[in-house]
């Protein structure tokens, strides 16, 4: 495991540090971020993926909504 020595090492290699302050990891997130996004779309986990899982909970939602209303 890393010590904390060695992360801030780590961090205070990424350049930009006098520019742009803590912004200067901004574009690491941005990557991060994407990356997590295509993971979630592409990469079936059993049959499913994320969003696979998201419309049918909606759909579920809404026509649980529907049979409140009616009764």
């Amino acid at each position: 495991m890393f010590t904390r020595r060695q992360v801030k090492r780590l961090l205070q290699r990424v350049p930009g540090q006098r520019r742009f302050g803590v912004y200067r990891f901004l574009p690491f997130f941005f990557a991060l971020g994407g990356v997590m996004e295509w993971f979630m779309i592409r990469v079936r986990v059993g049959q499913e993926t994320f969003y696979d899982v998201y419309r049918r909970k909606q759909s579920e939602r809404q026509y649980q909504r529907r049979l409140e209303e009616e009764s």
